[in-house]
């Protein structure tokens, strides 16, 4: 069950209503642990199994099972010996893997039959003291907190890839647009140090997610609770949580923290859609050329060079998008606790970590890989006059009203011609003559007027922080490699948290077998 409670789906399971007993009921030769001869059959049953979907979740429910297992012997609440041959069973259930299952609602109901039919009814004590509810909502978040990791260490695989790059092209002066128009020079460290930003960010959404994602539902039963002397702090340090999901209804029912990962995951695919338009403008205009690898050919036309993988990860960015909006809707106006509709709920969040993950990763081979053509970035610089900011700017820096020089600068770039570029110093000189009745001599001299109309020079006058110029770009570089730094540390800690769980609860496992 996927997330649900009486049946469900790799993002829920089927759920439990039937509550948090003991199952010593359980009917190993008729039916599942769980309906046993009742409900057992009828064209529904299979609409209603996300057997073949939890297999995303096999592993996850096996160690929420040997959590739990372990703490009710802890405390009590079964003995030594019925834990033993339960964590045994689970050992030889993970041994066949997720295929040698019985048929059930869903991966729960069908690890708990297949232990009740290794070790007889005494297997269903497992159940003892949760519901399917609570069970399939630590599922989701356990096997969740590994494919956030995983999606988070591609950003920063991403990000690493763009500060080489950029690291490489401090001085490499490349057009700049806004709305797809020629604007102002800037540079290719610039460029790609925008994106490193923006992609950052995404980092920080995905591990501010996992943070409240790692919260242990366990224990909250179907909803209620249980009367059983649970020991909820201990099940979520053996599974790795940095704590319990208080509110035992809210624990067993919400599923916001999907919506919050599924948003941070459209977002960075956003992001992403974003670099890839860019570099499919760019490599149209002979401004990047992207390597073999990350390219492909017409089936009929074989001079062409196309940049397949990166229109893919453009258009991969609808994965996401829809996700959250499928998964908005999903849980849009359901009642608490428990419903069957969150059966369908975790597969937005699987499917679009799956694709967003994958166009990291090839956004990140991409740009590592592309060639930026020195000669030819620094010649389209200037193009449309992309220069004339600059030249604005140095005549207000020398005290002229900036309107006035916006207006001067203006009047000169109507004068261009189809084939220019820029306009000369002498078109500058008479345009200003005319507005401001002087000469630009009387504002600044004629050599600063025209290396400002170079975009080399353009962009070595921006220099404030965040700017292009080489200077500015070096520190913001200092401070992305800084940032990765730290975020790889936040990853590596997250990471060793939760392998040290692994092997805390493998060794009180080996205790009891």
């Amino acid at each position: 069950m996927t997330d649900g409670e009486e049946t469900p789906d790799a993002d829920e399971s089927a759920g439990d209503e039937s509550g948090a007993g003991d199952g010593t009921a359980a009917n190993a030769t008729g039916g599942t642990a769980i309906r046993r001869d009742r409900f057992s059959g009828g064209p529904a049953r299979g609409f209603m199994s996300s057997l073949a979907a939890d297999r995303r979740i096999f592993a996850a429910d096996l160690q929420v099972d040997r959590a739990h297992v372990v703490m009710l012997a802890e405390q009590g609440i079964i003995d030594d010996e019925n834990a033993a041959a339960i964590l045994d069973a689970l050992a030889d259930i993970e041994a066949a893997g997720h295929g040698e299952l019985p048929e059930a609602e869903d991966v729960h109901e069908a690890v708990e039959t297949a232990v009740i039919q290794r070790v007889g009814p005494e297997g269903g004590r497992m159940h003892t003291a949760r519901s399917r509810n609570d069970e399939v909502a630590t599922c989701i978040r356990y096997r969740l907190r590994e494919d956030l990791l995983a999606v988070a260490e591609a950003t920063v695989a991403l990000r690493e890839a763009l500060v080489e790059v950029a690291s490489e092209h401090a001085e490499t002066v490349m057009p700049g647009y806004t709305h797809l128009q020629p604007a102002q020079p800037t540079t290719v460290a610039h460029y790609l140090c925008s994106y490193e930003g923006g992609v950052a960010r995404d980092t920080e959404r995905l591990l501010d997610a996992y943070d409240r994602v790692n919260r242990s539902p366990l224990g909250a039963a179907a909803f209620a609770g249980t009367p059983f002397d649970v020991d909820r702090e201990r099940t979520a340090e053996l599974l790795g949580f940095a704590g319990v999901a208080e509110n035992s209804m809210d624990a067993s029912a919400t599923r916001d923290f999907l919506v919050e990962v599924t948003a941070a995951l459209a977002n960075l695919a956003t992001t992403l859609s974003g670099l890839a338009e860019d570099v499919i403008v760019m490599a149209s205009k002979g401004h990047v050329e992207l390597a073999d690898e990350y390219s492909s050919t017409s089936s009929i036309m074989p001079q062409k060079k196309n940049p397949d993988t990166l229109e893919l990860v453009r258009g991969r960015s609808g994965d996401a998008t829809a996700g959250l909006n499928g998964l908005l809707t999903n849980l849009k106006g359901q009642p608490r606790a428990y419903n069957r509709d969150l059966q369908r709920a975790g597969r937005h969040a699987w499917d679009a970590i799956d694709s967003v993950t994958e166009s990291v990763e090839v956004a990140a081979g991409a740009v590592t890989t592309a060639e930026w053509p020195v000669e030819t970035l620094r010649d389209a610089a200037g193009e449309g006059f992309s220069t004339a900011t600059g030249v604005a700017d140095l005549l207000a820096m020398a005290g002229m009203p900036f309107r006035t020089a916006h207006e001067v600068v203006a009047e000169a770039a109507e004068t261009l011609g189809p084939e220019e570029n820029a306009p000369d110093y002498e078109t500058l000189d008479a345009v200003c003559a005319d507005i401001v009745g002087e000469p630009l001599s009387q504002f600044v001299d004629r050599e600063a007027v025209e290396d400002a109309l170079y975009p080399v020079q353009s962009v070595a006058m921006r220099d404030s922080r965040g700017g292009p110029a080489p200077e500015a770009v070096t520190e913001a570089l200092d401070t992305a490699q800084q940032r990765l730094d730290d975020d790889g540390a936040a990853l590596a800690e997250r990471q060793d948290a939760l392998a040290a769980a692994a092997a805390e609860l493998d060794s009180e496992v080996e205790s009891y077998v």
